[in-house]
């Protein structure tokens, strides 16, 4: 036999096994789409059509908070999976819808452990005494909306206090001020009103204006 009838038989051969494989690739045969297998779910990577992603083997990652009531907390996976989690943060924190958490999970077991943008609520409840002490520095207390302080109580013992606001609204039942040195009130305006008796006792008083002084009432006793 020649060389060149061994080459057409080989040229035969492999067309007859490369045949199928060409039919297969003409049928335009379609490649299954791999998705995340659940944990224990023997062929679950394959995602069929109207079914729900299946849950991944390990997450780490955020996910949305979909429901938050009764300490029940739900949230959605980035493939739209929806899982429930437990709060594992190192402070209290009670999460709101559409909260974004970063949540680990293994299995059916999924955790959050911070949270990424959240506008829930951190409470930190203490049983007994609780101090607060920044050794050699400075406390700081800030809130971008508000900070708010309630208690029966408020005792406040500083060297020096300074306020400075663009108001101010105080009302007390009754209020007892006492100044061992200067009292010194300076105003563009001031506006005292009093429903019942005013009485002012000093030792020395002067009043002086540039101007008017007006005394109106129906009586007026001097002496």
């Amino acid at each position: 036999m020649s060389m060149g009838a061994m080459k057409e038989s080989d040229r035969a051969a492999a067309v007859r096994v490369d045949g199928p494989r060409g039919e297969e690739h003409a049928r335009g045969a379609e490649v299954p789409r791999i998705g995340l297998a659940k944990a224990g779910a023997p062929g679950a990577d394959e995602a069929g059509p109207g079914r729900a992603a299946a849950l991944p083997r390990e997450y780490l990652g955020p996910a949305r908070v979909t429901s938050a009531e009764a300490g029940a907390i739900a949230v959605e996976l980035p493939g739209g999976q929806a899982v429930a989690v437990q709060m594992a943060l190192a402070l209290p924190y009670e999460p709101a819808l559409d909260d974004t958490l970063l949540v680990i999970g293994r299995d059916e077991g999924y955790y959050a452990i911070g949270v990424l943008h959240g506008r829930g609520r951190s409470v930190l409840s203490l049983h007994g005494d609780v101090a607060v002490h920044a050794r050699e520095g400075a406390l700081s207390l800030c809130g971008d909306k508000g900070v708010e302080i309630r208690g029966p109580e408020l005792e406040v013992q500083v060297g020096t206090i300074r306020m400075v606001a663009d108001a101010v609204v105080q009302k007390f039942t009754s209020v007892y001020q006492r100044v061992s040195a200067l009292l010194s009130v300076q105003a563009s305006e001031s506006h005292t009103v009093v429903e019942k008796t005013a009485f002012t006792k000093a030792k020395n008083a002067t009043i002086l204006t540039e101007e008017t002084v007006t005394v109106n009432g129906k009586q007026i006793l001097l002496g």
